[in-house]
């Protein structure tokens, strides 16, 4: 039973504290700047209206530059979860590897379960990757038509090596390689074209910096070929369909009218800086925080990365805490001063904390986050 409604009830936008931009390094949802946000305010247009074909249109231009491919760009008014559910239905056939390194790679094999894939998971531990000689192993002891791999593993900050993986997986025969990017693109090198990834997809709330909602996705020719064939791929997220009206410079489906606004002022955003220098600035944010973290041991405090050297996202960093020390309680500490990190995922969630320094964020930015950081933590120091 629903509880009562009460008309005592605070307005909940009082609640919401605002802050100046720069203080909000969640990993996801990321901050998204005022210009981006007041983009939404524009009035409706129909989705099958000229004015839609023209928006669409010019979409399509800013995110192949982004995905760094000639191929369509596919936009689903769905959190990613539902383009690693349509890499699925629409790119496998029967038997999935799920690569498992993190709780993102975990749901990526849930879902495989879930749509009926008969499905391995290949776990390793928490912060570790994939290599290639992983997967040429797995490839060689079972048969597999698709492969699923998180590129950015939001949940421990590793990056997993996808242009050794899909080299890998062209190798073999007839195996799909489906990667979730969702913390990477915009923020991390990918190459949808020279890497030839068969799909990669993205969501809008992490390092492109948009509001939550939006999702999007490119599929190679050969992964097409084989969702023309897939009987299972559903209606929504039928990558067949929305190949179809992309060539329309539609949508398949009603979008989020208001979302897409937001999205054409902030790919100009992204054309003005470049991609090449967005790439940049988030490699710089990523070593500015693995460098305080020496810094911070250096002087007595056990601060720890959980990701390896070379293998470590520009975008999300994980940090392990002391013995004793309790992530929530450095969480809130940091909150108590007007600024927002991320407790660590599932497992991790009491023993590790997790910066996004994601999206329009600066290395300035950054370093005022630390030295916040460095007093919460340096006062806990026994």
């Amino acid at each position: 039973m629903m509880p009562p409604l009460r008309a005592d009830r605070p307005d909940k936008r009082l609640m919401i504290p605002r802050q100046p931009f720069g203080r909000f390094f969640l990993p996801g949802p990321t901050e998204v700047s005022a210009e981006v946000l007041d983009a939404q305010r524009r009035p409706m247009i129909g989705h099958r209206s000229a004015a839609m074909e023209v928006l669409f249109a010019s979409l399509q231009l800013g995110l192949r530059a982004v995905f760094r491919t000639k191929r369509p760009v596919y936009s689903a008014t769905s959190s990613a979860t539902g383009l690693m559910e349509a890499a699925l239905r629409n790119g496998a056939r029967r038997r999935v590897l799920a690569l498992v390194n993190g709780g993102f790679g975990e749901r990526f094999y849930r879902i495989a379960l879930a749509c009926g894939f008969e499905a391995d998971a290949l776990r390793v531990a928490p912060g570790q990757v994939h290599t290639p000689e992983l997967l040429v192993d797995a490839l060689r002891r079972r048969d597999y038509d698709a492969v699923t791999v998180v590129h950015s593993e939001t949940s421990t900050g590793a990056l997993n090596p996808v242009a050794a993986l899909a080299q890998t997986a062209r190798n073999a025969s007839d195996v799909m390689l489906l990667v979730d990017s969702v913390s990477g693109i915009g923020g991390v090198a990918v190459e949808s074209d020279a890497w030839q990834l068969d799909f990669v997809f993205t969501g809008s709330q992490k390092a492109l910096a948009l509001p939550p909602g939006l999702s999007f996705g490119v599929a190679h020719e050969r992964l097409l070929a084989r969702a023309r064939s897939a009987r299972g791929r559903g209606i929504y997220f039928d990558l067949v369909d929305f190949e179809a009206f992309v060539g329309r410079h539609q949508p398949p489906h009603t979008p989020a009218v208001s979302l897409y606004y937001a999205l054409d002022v902030q790919l100009e955003r992204i054309a003005a800086e470049t991609v090449e220098a967005r790439w940049a600035r988030h490699t710089a944010m990523a070593e500015r925080c693995w460098a305080w973290v020496d810094e911070m041991r250096e002087r007595g405090f056990p601060l720890g990365i959980l990701a390896p050297i070379g293998y470590r996202s520009p975008t999300v960093t994980c940090l392990t805490l002391p013995a004793g020390r309790s992530a929530p309680a450095v969480v809130a500490a940091l909150a108590a001063r007007g600024w927002t990190i991320g407790a660590g995922y599932g497992d991790l969630a009491a023993t590790t904390i997790r910066i996004g320094h994601m999206g329009d964020h600066t290395v300035a930015e950054l370093e005022a986050l630390l030295d916040a950081l460095g007093e919460v933590v340096g006062r806990g120091k026994r």
